[in-house]
């Protein structure tokens, strides 16, 4: 098929106009063809760049967003069913030339890649949001293409207009990232937005102008079921659905490839080979701020630093967890006596001991290592998928 595909790009435009007055006749004859990537169409018009005196006088006032996510066929197609976007645009971003053709964009020589502008009201959809949609329209640990698509052309990035969107970009992608769905690092690029340039009149509203032709595609370039692969049920959830229901509430651990590239040598030591990282010289011991600390390996909540103490040992002290299932007991024989070893449920990591020292009302002391930890600032629950732990806080 891939091959078929990869025959069909090197069609001309005047040999695709004869495919589709064939195809207004007869059914038949065009489904021969229909296997057509998203790079089957050329033209040698060039685009043009979308300045601020060029936007529609109805998108004028609405934010911006920049997105790559391969064909942008489907990338617009899935923007455009999104609450509060009003309009997305496909085209050029990232590039060396001006205003460049399809044709010239397909051979991968000047560099740009397809994308999407996206135009949305704030007050009904925000950038986190778009985020979120966003990594469910794509691959993002596959920098070299995305599906049936491969070239620098059709590789993933966002494209950031301020500080704030960089920001949440960077912050949404390390979530995605720290949270096991995918087996290998994400790939995506986060780049800041230089220059946009719009595609032929021929790509816009492709989805709507040739449904057929645009589902028989979309069908056979193994997007959806990839999509469905990872997301499962979740596929299409929107984000605050997300965080009500907890979107990190299927927690596992990733392969230890994975691990060796997300974790520090330290992280890494702790956690898989049950060292002991230093009292007082370790991040959260002295962490007084208000949130929570999950498994560094597998997200899953852990401790809240309303059951923080300060247990004068060197190392984060709890008195009782958020989630005790999340926080399996094993005896620990390296020593002379027994301990009670901490490990985390679906991560496995190696957390720490557990003590009968502590204060009121339980008398335990979980002592943990920083290393086994990653801290969720109060602020943050509900946008990670916190949001329950909230009421540890009122």
């Amino acid at each position: 098929m891939i091959a078929s595909l990869n025959k069909l790009r090197m069609k001309k435009i005047d040999q695709r106009k004869q495919f589709m007055n064939l195809f207004a006749k007869t059914i038949s004859t065009a489904l021969v063809v229909l296997l057509a990537a998203c790079s089957n169409a050329e033209s040698t018009a060039t685009g043009a760049a979308m300045s601020d005196n060029m936007v529609p006088a109805q998108l004028k006032g609405l934010q911006v967003a920049t997105f790559a996510g391969g064909c942008f066929w489907c990338t617009e197609a899935d923007f455009e069913k999104l609450e509060g976007v009003k309009d997305a645009i496909s085209g050029f971003s990232g590039g060396t030339i001006k205003n460049p053709s399809y044709k010239q964009v397909a051979s991968g020589r000047t560099r740009h890649i397809e994308a999407v502008q996206v135009y949305y009201d704030e007050n009904i959809v925000s950038y986190d949001e778009l985020l979120h949609a966003f990594w469910q329209m794509i691959n993002p640990t596959d920098s070299r293409g995305q599906f049936v698509d491969r070239g620098h052309q059709y590789s993933p990035a966002i494209f950031y207009h301020s500080e704030q969107q960089k920001m949440a970009a960077q912050k949404s992608s390390n979530a995605l990232g720290a949270s096991g769905r995918y087996d290998k690092p994400l790939a995506t690029d986060i780049r800041a937005f230089n220059n946009f340039y719009n595609a032929e009149d021929y790509h816009q509203d492709y989805y709507k102008r040739n449904p057929v032709r645009y589902k028989y595609y979309r069908y056979n370039s193994g997007r959806d079921d990839y999509l469905k692969k990872i997301w499962g049920s979740e596929l299409h959830s929107k984000l605050k659905d997300m965080n009500t229901m907890g979107m990190k509430k299927s927690y596992h651990k990733p392969s230890d490839k994975v691990l060796k590239q997300q974790l520090t040598k330290l992280q890494y030591n702790v956690t898989q080979n049950d060292d002991t990282e230093r009292p007082f010289d370790n991040k959260y011991w002295n962490n007084k701020k208000a949130g929570i600390y999950v498994d560094v390996v597998s997200q899953e909540p852990l401790f809240s630093s309303t059951h923080k103490y300060e247990s004068k040992t060197g190392w984060p002290s709890f008195y009782e967890t958020i989630e005790s299932k999340n926080v399996v007991k094993e005896t620990d024989y390296k020593l002379i006596f027994p301990r009670t070893e901490l490990r985390s449920r679906h991560g496995d990591s190696h957390l720490g001991h557990l003590f009968d020292d502590g204060p009121k009302p339980t008398g335990l002391r979980y002592c943990i290592n920083s290393a086994s930890l990653r801290f969720v600032a109060k602020a943050d629950l509900e946008k990670e998928g916190y949001g329950k732990y909230l009421q540890l806080f009122n």
